[in-house]
């Protein structure tokens, strides 16, 4: 089974050293935990500044995933990005705002997915995007361990919205969610290094669902927004 991590950060981030420093380093971490390849947003567009572009090697394992800031003194919708992250707590805007519509629009017209975190933005918040552009594809992660009642609102309420399975680890939440709104809408993803990516990982080999639905959290649906 191919396994793709929708939410992985590379480069050092302000909890401490961490063996994913650099893309040797994170690649490490994936061959040690059998992870074929990863969707990487680097931690300086995450935590410093996403206008100016720090530099990832090139490896095919590596997918990597931009910070979109909207309006005049951001960064503009990246050429040829296939998924993207918005961090409005982060980087101090608001995601409903007539920039960051605008933003989402022209993500939604691109075919592009947008990673956001429930811990950067309010489920109410994204509700209101998610009911401005319906059309956006829209990936939660990092939701949180008691997160279900603000995912089944979302959920239930907005077709296009996904869930990762970085921090959906109470006893059987994933199958919860698959059995509730189908297995096309849950993705693989660790959060590592900021939270575990063991705990996500053995998750994923113990899920009890057919093994076709655990091949779509694992990697088909990542690949299938990814293109």
């Amino acid at each position: 089974m191919r396994v793709v991590d929708v939410n992985r950060i590379v480069g050092p981030v302000p909890t401490g050293d961490v063996p994913s420093t650099d893309a040797p380093g994170l690649l490490a971490e994936l061959d040690r935990l059998a992870i074929d390849a990863a969707c990487v947003v680097h931690s300086h567009d995450l935590y410093y500044d996403p206008t100016v572009v720090a530099e990832l090697p090139a490896d095919p394992r590596l997918i990597r995933v931009p910070v979109v800031v909207p309006g005049p003194l951001g960064t503009g919708v990246p050429a040829g990005a296939r998924v993207v992250r918005m961090c409005p707590a982060e980087h101090r805007f608001l995601l409903t705002a007539p920039h960051g519509i605008a933003a989402a629009r022209e993500l939604a017209e691109s075919a592009v997915s947008v990673l956001l975190a429930l811990e950067s933005v309010g489920p109410g918040e994204i509700h209101r995007l998610a009911t401005e552009v319906p059309s956006l594809r829209i990936v939660l992660i990092n939701t949180g361990y008691r997160a279900l009642r603000e995912l089944a609102d979302l959920m239930d309420a907005h077709p296009e919205v996904r869930v990762d399975t970085a921090t959906l680890s109470g006893h059987l939440a994933v199958e919860w969610v698959v059995r509730r709104y189908g297995a096309h809408r849950v993705l693989f993803g660790t959060g590592a290094p900021l939270t575990d990516d063991a705990g996500p990982r053995f998750q994923l080999d113990h899920l009890e669902l057919p093994a076709d639905e655990v091949e779509l959290i694992a990697s088909g649906n990542i690949l299938e927004l990814v293109g």
